[in-house]
């Protein structure tokens, strides 16, 4: 498998996407993108005893779905990758627990579903897997309890803040043919603007996924050009007004190619949605549910995927300490399948 540049994986085989499940919760289905999604949650409130046993189950129907799609059982994965919010990765292990296969729990907060992709085609392009399920899940009140405050505390917030997306995307990837591709990864670093407000994520975010797509713009001798979609995880209208300046500066011009998955799942009319969406599952959602969709059905031939993640936690917020973020990006494909 070869490297290129400092911070880049390119993988030959290709790894195939062949199944995706998604699962969005009540306003993330009545957003602009609620058709795309496998299963929308029409109910408001708590469904189960917890907000997190919710978003367990949440992250265990996603995974069904896709599985179900690619006529899948448990025992045909080689590994599972996924995570999400919550301490110790609850969601995660909890949620997929009763799915009975190998499995590597991953945090980089909201980026986590980027860096499951670049380790789960790591391991299907070494040998290692020949079948992985990844995925990634959010939920809005636990998600607020673990890095603010309770949403039950009826916190004020800013125009600057946004939601997170409450909901799940699982995706089963493979060795065997499929209309979209991963192609190479760029596993981003750390990266601290010094800001310390919880609810200025987009600009502790948007500095990283500037660098990770500089890296992989560099690392590829690729330019913006060559993508006709470049979506970021989840900067919202502040953080995507910022990378843009920031790419700028750096001398690269967007144009209209550049996107949020944090813009594309809210309309800005929707309640309380504030900035536009953030979390595990908001890139997940976007990408699994609508983006690859232009990639099969040849609106797209190559995408960027930059989620973005704040690695902040409520401890070291109390401590005064400062946010850093980190971008991983996936280069997704599509691929001709010749059905004969």
């Amino acid at each position: 498998m070869p490297k290129v540049g400092r911070q880049t994986w390119v993988f030959p085989s290709a790894p195939g996407v062949i199944a995706t499940g998604t699962v969005a919760g009540k306003v993330e289905s009545e957003g602009p993108l609620g058709a795309c999604f496998d299963v929308q949650i029409t109910e408001a409130g708590m469904q189960g005893p917890s907000w997190e046993k919710d978003e367990q189950a949440l992250f265990y129907r996603a995974a069904e779905t896709a599985l179900r799609k690619a006529n899948l059982r448990p025992q045909d994965l080689d590994l599972v990758i996924g995570g999400d919010l919550n301490a110790q990765l609850t969601g995660f292990y909890y949620g997929l627990r009763e799915i009975a296969a190998p499995k590597l729990g991953v945090y980089s907060a909201c980026s986590t579903f980027t860096e499951s992709v670049a380790v789960a085609a790591l391991a299907l392009e070494a040998g290692f897997a020949e079948r992985v399920l990844i995925g990634a899940c959010s939920h809005n009140s636990s998600a607020e309890r673990q890095f603010r405050f309770p949403t039950e505390y009826g916190v004020q917030k800013p125009a600057t803040a946004q939601r997170t997306v409450t909901g799940a995307g699982a995706a089963v990837l493979s060795q065997e043919v499929a209309p979209v591709v991963v192609t190479a990864a760029t596993i981003g670093e750390v990266v601290d603007y010094g800001i310390t407000d919880a609810w200025e994520y987009g600009a502790a975010m948007a500095p990283a996924a500037a660098h990770t797509i500089g890296a992989h713009l560099t690392d590829t001798g690729r330019s913006l050009a060559d993508f006709d979609c470049i979506a970021t995880g989840d900067l919202g209208r502040m953080g995507h007004a910022l990378l843009r300046d920031l790419l700028g500066q750096a001398g690269h011009d967007p144009g209209e190619c550049l996107t949020d998955c944090g813009l594309l799942i809210f309309r800005p009319d929707q309640p309380e949605v504030m900035a536009g969406g953030s979390g595990a599952a908001c890139s997940a959602l976007v990408t699994l549910g609508h983006l690859l969709e232009q990639l099969k059905n040849g609106s797209w031939q190559r995408i960027l995927v930059c989620a973005t993640g704040a690695l902040l936690s409520q401890v070291m917020s109390q401590q005064k300490e400062t946010i850093p973020s980190i971008s991983h990006a996936i280069v997704f494909e599509r691929r001709e399948v010749n059905h004969a």
